[in-house]
């Protein structure tokens, strides 16, 4: 490579990070967290989720991400898993003391007894909410935004400055009158990323395109 060349690729890499993005070995443009997950950012991030045993699994694992990096979580995600009985919401609802203390004592999973309580009561209030609506996702899908209502760009100032939405914050606050916990207004916002109810993956990203194809093609439950 001339030294020509590599000042190009030098400059080009330079106007990608100020874009919050990045080129991976393969070539591709992602954004630039990418780097830390990237099979969660490439496969499942802004992809849409209308299984409800998975959307309750996402419900939970932001719920323990709060206060704490999402990275951590999904490198316990699999601990989780087996902790959770699979996120098995039925079998999680009839959790007590025992159960309680089970979780208390793995270390594989963030041992903090109010986000393991929670769990258990959202997992109570899932199966309402499913006899409620006939599905989880029938209900969560009900807050997508419009296209109207979201950005006609996802730069990295949105992307920085964005931290909730009126929808979420509506989603919020019809599951704490269920009684559900751990679910506040950011929460609810970094659950409908990686729902797919919104597709914040930044402009330039390969992957951006996909979801949103993904997004077009789906058959919105209820």
């Amino acid at each position: 490579m001339s030294e020509k060349q590599f000042q190009i690729l030098t400059d080009r890499d330079d106007g990608l990070r100020q874009q919050g993005l990045i080129t991976t070995a393969d070539g591709q443009v992602c954004c630039a967290w990418q780097a830390q997950m990237p099979d969660y950012h490439d496969h499942e991030w802004g992809r849409p989720v209308v299984d409800d045993r998975l959307l309750f699994e996402k419900v939970c694992l932001e719920g323990f991400h709060s206060g704490m990096s999402w990275q951590l979580i999904y490198n316990k995600r699999d601990n989780f898993r087996r902790a959770f009985e699979g996120f098995d919401f039925h079998r999680v609802a009839a959790y007590g003391e025992p159960e309680v203390a089970r979780l208390l004592a793995d270390s594989g999973i963030v041992r903090n007894r109010a986000k393991i309580l929670s769990a258990i009561n959202n997992a109570q209030r899932a199966i309402e909410l499913q006899e409620e609506a006939g599905s989880l996702a029938a209900w969560f899908w009900q807050f997508e935004p419009t296209a109207q209502q979201r950005p006609a760009s996802v730069d990295l100032h949105y992307w920085q400055q964005v931290k909730t939405s009126p929808q979420a914050e509506a989603m919020s606050k019809a599951l704490k009158k269920r009684g559900w916990s751990w679910v506040g207004p950011v929460t609810a916002y970094s659950l409908m990323q990686a729902l797919g109810l919104v597709n914040d993956h930044l402009d330039g990203c390969c992957r951006r395109v996909e979801c949103e194809a993904e997004r077009s093609q789906l058959m919105r439950p209820g």
